[in-house]
């Protein structure tokens, strides 16, 4: 390890990466490598979702199914999505394969940022506040690496931009869904399954959009318009977008007057 390195790096589960450098290195060379692909407790994001099914070649609905579980950990208000894990020995991720990961390109954010956790949160005025920390297992081995990383540089190598950037905006969404919007129903709330479709649920939001009266009561202008029906990405902001004005009556989305 480099002396510059302070003592808290080597003993901290988790630490508030404040401007400088950490180190680590994750290579087929680590005794641990693909250790942390075993027994995981894995947050996925909606981002995620829409990067693993397409890869997969399934529905929506269909990879929720078989691949996550819900389950409420630090919003008291809103069902996280985890990524379920295989019931082969160790409990292996789904996509792990004795010749590596089979969704590598298409990992998701956790897997992706590890070790760095950059936590964004949305603020009340629409702006996204950024905070890095670095996550330290006993088990992980590349701690050990003495190879440096700002947040940036790691965030480059792992290609984290377009995941940031979907994420910014869920971040705005996560902040509404933390003041309780569904009051005392909770999980029998009509709103919170319709919150979760459109988080969630593409291959359902998309019929919400184009089959029901969401075009006649919202405007949407036309190139937006034409870009949903192309990307599940730009129907995920979509999503989000309607989710604030649906719940907060905030955001971008505007309903139709007269």
């Amino acid at each position: 390890m480099n002396e510059k390195t302070p003592e808290k790096h080597l003993t901290s589960d988790r630490y508030v990466l404040a401007g400088d450098t950490f180190e680590f290195a994750c290579h087929r060379g680590v005794a641990c490598f693909t250790r942390c692909c075993h027994d995981a407790d894995m947050y996925l994001y909606p981002y995620d979702i829409v990067r693993l099914k397409q890869r997969c070649g399934m529905t929506s609905e269909a990879f929720l199914a078989a691949h996550t579980v819900t389950a409420f950990r630090d919003n008291p208000y809103f069902p996280h999505v985890m990524l379920k894990m295989s019931n082969r020995e160790g409990r292996p991720c789904p996509f792990l394969h004795p010749e590596g990961c089979q969704v590598y390109e298409d990992r998701p954010y956790a897997c992706r940022a590890y070790p760095l956790e950059p936590a964004m949160s949305g603020t009340k005025s629409g702006r996204v506040h950024y905070s890095f920390y670095v996550a330290r297992h006993s088990y992980c081995l590349g701690h050990r690496e003495e190879k440096a990383w700002t947040a940036e540089q790691w965030m480059q190598d792992q290609e984290m931009e377009p995941y940031n950037a979907v994420n910014a905006s869920w971040a705005m969404v996560d902040a509404l869904l933390r003041r309780n919007p569904f009051g005392g129903q909770g999980v029998d709330s009509p709103a919170m399954k319709m919150v979760y479709m459109a988080a969630y649920n593409m291959d359902t939001f998309r019929r919400f959009v184009f089959e029901s009266s969401f075009l006649s009561r919202f405007h949407v202008a036309e190139k937006r318009l034409e870009k949903v029906g192309r990307s599940e990405t730009e129907l995920l902001l979509l999503g989000f977008d309607w989710i604030l004005r649906f719940l907060g009556g905030q955001g971008p989305l505007k309903e139709r007057t007269g």
